[in-house]
């Protein structure tokens, strides 16, 4: 997509937490399992947008640092109440460029698909393995690739149909490289707006062979943050862990 940047999907989100249907309502169950994962320790977030899982976490007692490209969404982060609770660091999530290791480093909702090709996520796995304490976990929370939806080269549907609302969802997909350009539009009785994203959706075996690259053991994967049984359908959290000691 011509004129995309890291920071422009934030940055077109200015009322990223008032239209609702950009993120899911997963903050407890997600934050349960992150406190979990850290004990209570240092956690980094990789593109930590408004602080919708990061400031409930500093909550619980975990030490909190958010990264992410878009001073839009820091802003609206720093908005909100607890806010201090939160190192914020603008810059691009792929370096993980912060002070300091951490017990923990995550990336929740799908963020780290938004790095955009292949080089680039595997140079934020290693960057994430530097960071990282020894025994510290980096946690993803992605989806499986739908094949279905791919065996055409561009989809469209209806993300949401309400009285006052329409999104649609335009995509247009590139199997080789496997990336997405998709606009999302929401159309209102006040006008029309637009939501670009790109993204790289990887496979399951994929993210493990970019984690083993980097030096980090798969721990486990499941269904999500109650830790379901695995189904290789939709979403899913994934925990690779760096070892203890070196080997």
């Amino acid at each position: 997509m011509q004129g995309y940047e890291s920071s422009t999907y934030g940055d077109h989100m200015t009322d990223h937490d008032a239209i609702g249907w950009p993120a899911a309502k997963d903050e407890d169950a997600a934050v349960g399992f992150l406190v979990d994962v850290a004990k209570p320790g240092h956690a980094l977030e990789l593109g930590v947008g408004t602080g919708r899982v990061a400031l409930p976490l500093a909550e619980r007692g975990v030490r909190v640092t958010g990264i992410d490209a878009s001073p839009v969404m820091l802003r609206q982060m720093a908005d909100k109440p607890g806010s201090a609770q939160v190192r914020a660091v603008q810059g691009d999530f792929a370096e993980a460029a912060v002070d300091g290791t951490f017990d923990l480093v995550y990336a929740v909702q799908h963020t780290f698909f938004l790095l955009r090709d292949q080089e680039t996520q595997i140079r934020c796995f290693q960057n994430v393995a530097a960071r990282l304490a020894p025994g510290g976990a980096f946690v993803l929370q992605v989806f499986v690739p739908d094949p279905h939806r791919l065996i055409q080269p561009q989809a469209s549907d209806a993300l949401q149909v309400a009285l006052d609302q329409v999104v649609l969802r335009v995509s247009k997909f590139d199997r080789v490289t496997q990336t997405v350009n998709r606009q999302y539009v929401a159309i209102t009785e006040g006008g029309t707006k637009l939501y670009p994203m790109v993204f790289r959706y990887a496979w399951p075996t994929e993210l493990d062979l970019m984690a083993r690259l980097a030096g980090l053991r798969l721990e486990g994967r499941w269904d999500g943050w109650s830790r379901a049984p695995f189904t290789a359908e939709g979403g899913y959290v994934v925990v690779y862990r760096k070892p203890a000691e070196a080997v």
